[in-house]
């Protein structure tokens, strides 16, 4: 990320801390994040949206519902990310939202790098093959895919509000289409 952009989250993260949560912590919040991934993701990969319902967005819930059921097995085996799996995580953009009735919003979008072992065919774009383990002889060879996922993060402050963290986006680009 740029300078100017890794500043601008940091002081996002400030008036969090400041205005919102004085116990907000990014190593933490980002450890749940990642811990958040992991389950939505393979419940997306084994379709079971039902049990989605208190961690993403009734809208976002709707669209998925619609993708999941398009998708090949393979595309849909490449969803779940477990979370030893996750090789580099950061964050993307962070939000802070006031809306006409003072209700107060954050939101963090949260990408995320991962192996899969999927059976991708070579040709699917924006996914790079990272290694091959050969076990045994040259003839078995194990093929692992690097591949992304963008997740966001919606909490509301209102006071009365419930101190959860809801999922409003999901994009596994090149498979979740």
């Amino acid at each position: 990320t740029s300078p100017f952009a890794w500043l601008r989250t940091r002081f996002y993260y400030l008036l969090i801390r400041l205005y919102f949560d004085q116990e907000f912590s990014i190593e933490e919040f980002t450890r749940g994040a990642k811990q958040a991934f992991s389950v939505v993701s393979k419940l997306l990969s084994q379709r079971k949206l039902d049990l989605l319902d208190e961690l993403v967005s009734a809208e976002v819930l709707q669209v998925l519902k619609e993708k999941i059921s398009l998708l090949p097995d393979n595309h849909r085996d490449a969803l779940a990310a477990d979370i030893d799996a996750i090789m580099y995580t950061t964050e993307g953009d962070v939000r802070i939202y006031y809306d006409d009735d003072g209700i107060k919003f954050v939101s963090i979008l949260m990408r995320f790098w991962y192996l899969n072992g999927a059976n991708l065919p070579d040709e699917v774009p924006g996914e790079t093959k990272v290694f091959q383990v050969v076990f045994g002889d040259e003839s078995t060879k194990e093929k692992r895919h690097l591949l992304t996922a963008n997740y966001e993060f919606q909490r509301e402050f209102t006071e009365g509000a419930k101190p959860d963290w809801t999922i409003t986006r999901i994009e596994h680009p090149r498979l979740l289409e």
